[in-house]
């Protein structure tokens, strides 16, 4: 078997009993762990901090929906090369959004996919973000507004776009890699 990591990767039994509870809850809710978290876990309490954000920006409420909030993962990962992440959430944004399709589509060119114009402007913006957040202003606010975002769901977009941006060059460096039960969930919605 392939290492998931080029960093050593610790037991699960052997991560701090806080973090084996919320790595357990993962694993009882999908069947498996996903390994991003077995390897953060050699560093546990940036692992933790990266937990805490991730619940911050995708559990909670506002006007992007959860799958929009994985298209804006997908999307963004798949510009920075993070196979993990495009896999990862690729899987997760096919349950969310009840449509096989759609993670490849928004994937490969989320232009061509079958969304709605708003979810391409959100995708548009999170790209700027993503490529060029120093080019970000009044015009790119007024565009989202126009399809319906407020402020809010704005630095949503963007909160998430920054920290996958953080979570895909951390799993390139690494070279995590995907957990193979990831490629065929909700292939068959």
């Amino acid at each position: 078997m392939n290492s998931i990591s080029r960093y050593p990767v610790p037991e699960l039994a052997d991560f701090p009993e806080d973090i084996k509870l919320r790595v357990m809850a993962v694993q009882e809710k999908a069947g498996f762990v996903p390994n991003v978290f077995l390897a953060m876990g050699h560093r546990p309490d940036e692992l933790r901090a990266f937990m805490d954000y991730h619940d911050a920006l995708m559990n909670k409420e506002g006007g992007l929906s959860q799958a929009e909030r994985e298209m804006v993962i997908v999307a963004t990962s798949n510009d920075n090369g993070c196979l993990y992440c495009v896999v990862a959430h690729g899987a997760v944004l096919r349950i969310r959004a009840k449509n096989a399709l759609v993670a490849d589509q928004v994937a490969i060119n989320y232009l061509k996919a079958d969304i709605s114009e708003r979810q391409k402007a959100m995708l548009t913006f999170a790209l700027k973000i993503s490529n060029n957040a120093q080019a970000t202003s009044d015009d790119d606010f007024a565009v989202l507004q126009s399809h319906g975002f407020s402020d809010e769901d704005i630095w949503d977009i963007a909160a998430i776009t920054a920290f996958f941006g953080l979570s895909n060059r951390m799993v390139n460096f690494a070279s995590m890699q995907p957990n193979v039960e990831f490629y065929n969930m909700a292939r068959d919605i």
